[in-house]
């Protein structure tokens, strides 16, 4: 489980990139690339990282589920994700 501070900055990054969104796409319109420099750094939206939604962990985290592979798995074993099965030939 990765560190609730980590996960409390990358959730800070969110809020930026989300309050920050109309007027990024105003600036980028206009080619005002001074205006776009002037922003937080943090509102890019490259800055925010996937995590999961269980564990916090970043690294190989499937995008539709919102999970890394280890919860991933785990919860497909149990059956606890719909339509998913092991495969088995």
């Amino acid at each position: 489980m990765s560190k609730k501070s980590i996960i409390a900055r990358n959730e800070k990054r969110q809020r930026l990139v989300e309050k920050y969104a109309a007027r990024r796409k105003e600036l980028k319109a206009a080619g005002d690339y001074e205006g776009l420099q002037k922003l937080p750094r943090n509102s890019a939206p490259t800055r925010v990282r996937n995590r999961c939604s269980m564990t916090g962990r970043g690294r190989s985290v499937y995008r539709k589920y919102g999970l890394c592979r280890n919860m991933f798995r785990k919860l497909a074993l149990e059956g606890k994700i719909p339509g998913i099965r092991k495969a088995s030939w």
